[in-house]
């Protein structure tokens, strides 16, 4: 009879059984184990010989050296490649304790950026001070640590991955780009959102004075960067011919494990909805603590770790109580 190859393993212990099967007498038992133990004495006094045959160890030459581990291979984007283009991306990622979202976030944006060509630097700015999450201060502080090999940067958050590879990331030449516009935001929708991810240029980004250090807490403060855009005069830009819809990001952030910090605490209510004329990069106030390179599964991120100052005259709101 003929076996396909998949059951030759099967047929081959069926047979091993049939060895030790009933039908076996005790001599042949006792013939077997003899020969299993004069097998073993043979082997012993091979095993024995070859031994003392070998010179002893200090005589044999030293062990060769193990070979140190090769380095990575160098990122494609720091080679002089002109097909990546002139310009460099700071993606600027203001953070306070989501480092389950940061080990999925930064090997995704590296890969996904090295696929477009995009020359970047991913900048972790933490927050380690003990003042309520003040994202626009840390993206100001990203503005002003992301050093003069960038030309333009991306104010990103950290629980939102671009799904699309349509999705543009390049040099925002004529004005702001606004990557996750309300027409493909999962959460929000309103005509004059301006959160998520924007892409602009430095220079624009001062036109405006970076944004304001006001708030303190969950929100708003992509509003009233909106209303300095305006004011700047700068032409704003969504992408187009995008057909995934609200499923062209993926959106990390868990409400019931993750609770916003959208309390508002004494005139916080009232200042929340009016424009900070004079603040921004002008006044800003902070210290970084450390800056750390480090790379998550081979993905290279910088986190520049820094504690805001609080002017409780002016703001009081930045502590809860």
């Amino acid at each position: 009879m003929m076996y396909s190859s998949r059951r030759k393993p099967v047929l081959y212990f069926k047979e091993e059984r049939r060895l030790l099967s009933g039908r076996c007498t005790v001599y042949k038992l006792f013939g077997l184990c003899m020969l299993l133990l004069l097998a073993s004495l043979l082997w012993l006094q091979l095993s024995c010989s070859a031994d003392l045959s070998s010179p002893p160890h200090r005589d044999r030459a030293a062990p060769r050296e193990q070979a140190a581990p090769q380095p990575c291979p160098p990122d494609p984007q720091a080679e002089e490649d002109p097909s990546w283009g002139p310009h460099k991306l700071a993606l600027v990622v203001p953070f306070r304790e989501r480092f389950e979202e940061l080990l999925v976030f930064v090997p995704f944006m590296h890969a996904f950026l090295n696929k477009k060509k995009i020359r970047h630097k991913i900048l972790i700015i933490n927050q380690v001070d003990h003042y309520r999450f003040n994202r626009a201060s840390l993206i100001n502080v990203g503005y002003l640590e992301s050093g003069n090999d960038t030309d333009y940067l991306a104010m990103h958050d950290v629980d939102l991955l671009p799904l699309n590879d349509a999705l543009d990331y390049g040099f925002p030449e004529d004005g702001p780009f606004h990557v996750a516009s309300p027409e493909l935001h999962p959460l929000y929708h309103y005509k004059t959102y301006v959160g998520g991810i924007l892409l602009l240029t430095k220079k624009h980004y001062h036109m405006c004075n970076g944004m304001s250090n006001r708030f303190w807490g969950w929100g708003r403060e992509d509003d009233e960067f909106y209303r300095r855009l305006r004011k700047a005069e700068l032409q704003l830009y969504r992408p187009s011919g995008i057909t995934t819809g609200y499923k062209t990001f993926l959106h990390l952030h868990d409400p019931a494990w993750r609770k916003r910090d959208q309390k508002r605490v004494a005139s916080q209510k009232q200042e929340q909805f009016k424009v900070d004329p004079e603040g921004g990069l002008t006044n800003l106030r902070y210290a970084v603590e450390s800056r750390q390179e480090l790379s998550i599964s081979g993905a290279p991120c910088t986190v520049i770790s820094t504690k805001l100052e609080c002017d409780q005259n002016q703001t009081p709101w930045c502590l809860l109580g």
